[in-house]
C-alpha cells in the first residue's frame, strides 16, 4: 500500500508536499516546504492511538519528523484545519520536539464551547487559548518565502479551514477524491448548506490548484489518492458534477443519516479541543478519557 508520495513544486511561488498515509485512521498528513528556503508546515498531524488497548505513541509524528531531519527542513508551523474527530492530533507533541508555533482557525472557540457541554467541563477555556495562534478568514502567513492565505471552510465543523500555500490547498474533510465524493455533515456543528458554499469557494480557485485531501477510504480497494485539481473536482466529483445546492444538500443529508459516528469521536474531541494535548495524570499518574453517554445520536445496533 502506497503511504507515502512527494508532489513536488510546479513553478517559482509553489511548494513541495509530501503526504503521508495513514492506514488506520485514512488519514493524511502533509509536510509543506518551500524548494528555496527549506523551511516548512506540518499539517493536520496524527498521534497514535489503538482504542482496544489504550495505548499511544507516536509513531507517525516521528516518521515525519524523519523525514524534515532528513531534507534539512526547518518547521515554522504546525497547523491543524479543525478538531479532528477520527485521530488524535499530534500538535502538542511536535510543538515539544520542534519548538514551532501551533495553530488553526479562529472558530474553533465554538467548537470548544460546544463539546465543554458535551463534557460536562465547567472550568474549561474554550478560548482558543491551547494553541499559540487563532487564525482569522483572510489571513495571510508565510511558508519561508511562500506566501499562505486561510479560508474559513464551514460546514464538516464550525471550526474548518483551508490553507493556501502558493498553488497547493489543503481542503481536510471538505472534499474528498472524485470517486469518493465530500465530507459529512452532520456532526455537532456541522451543516450541509454551508458545506456547499466552502465547497464552491474552494471550486472558485484556479483550474490547475492542486486540492489535497484529509482523508481517502480508497474506494473499490484502489490504492491510496490524496491530491487532485480544482479542475478534476469540477469535472468528476460524483457529488458536485452537474449538482445544484439543493440536490446536494438533499443528498448529503440522506447519506449522513445512514452512517454511523466515527468510532474516535467521543475519544479524539476531548484531545483535540485541547490542542493536542491528552489529559492530565490522575493521582495514580495514569491519563483517563472520559466517554459520555447517551450523548450522540447515529448508534449503529447491527
Amino acid at each position: 500500500m502506497r503511504t507515502f508520495q512527494q508532489s513536488p513544486a510546479k513553478h517559482a511561488g509553489t511548494p513541495n508536499v509530501a503526504g503521508f498515509f495513514d492506514p488506520r485512521t485514512f488519514s493524511v498528513q502533509y509536510v509543506v516546504s518551500d524548494p528555496e528556503t527549506k523551511q516548512c508546515a506540518i499539517i493536520d498531524p496524527v498521534l497514535d492511538y489503538d482504542e482496544k488497548s489504550g495505548a499511544t505513541a507516536t509513531h507517525h509524528a516521528d516518521e515525519l519528523l524523519a523525514f524534515i531531519r532528513e531534507q534539512g527542513f526547518e518547521v515554522q508551523w504546525i497547523l491543524d484545519t479543525h478538531p479532528h474527530a477520527d485521530h488524535f492530533s499530534a500538535a502538542q507533541y511536535l510543538k515539544e520536539q520542534t519548538g514551532a508555533p501551533t495553530a488553526i482557525g479562529g472558530y474553533v472557540t465554538g467548537v470548544q464551547e460546544l463539546w465543554k457541554g458535551i463534557y460536562n467541563w465547567p472550568d474549561f477555556p474554550a478560548d482558543g487559548s491551547q494553541w499559540d495562534h487563532l487564525f482569522r478568514a483572510g489571513d495571510e502567513f508565510r511558508v519561508g518565502n511562500l506566501q499562505g492565505r486561510v479560508m474559513f471552510s464551514p460546514g464538516h465543523t464550525l471550526a474548518s479551514v483551508t490553507y493556501v500555500i502558493g498553488d497547493a490547498a489543503f481542503v481536510h474533510d471538505t472534499i474528498f477524491q472524485p470517486d469518493f465524493g465530500t465530507a459529512r455533515a452532520d456532526f455537532p456543528g456541522g451543516d450541509a448548506h454551508q458545506l456547499w458554499d466552502s465547497i464552491q469557494a474552494i471550486l472558485a480557485l484556479p483550474d490547475e490548484t492542486r486540492l489535497f485531501t484529509g482523508h481517502d477510504y480508497m474506494p473499490g480497494g484502489r490504492e491510496p489518492e490524496w491530491e487532485s485539481t480544482v479542475g478534476e473536482q469540477k469535472q468528476a466529483n460524483k457529488h458536485l458534477a452537474e449538482t445544484s445546492e439543493a440536490e446536494y444538500v438533499e443528498l448529503r443529508n440522506t447519506r449522513d443519516s445512514e452512517l454511523p459516528m466515527p468510532k474516535l469521536i467521543l475519544h479524539a474531541l476531548q484531545v483535540n479541543t485541547r490542542g493536542g494535548r491528552l489529559p492530565e495524570p490522575e493521582a495514580n499518574g495514569k491519563r483517563y478519557l472520559k466517554i459520555p453517554l447517551d450523548a450522540l445520536e447515529g448508534a449503529a445496533w447491527e
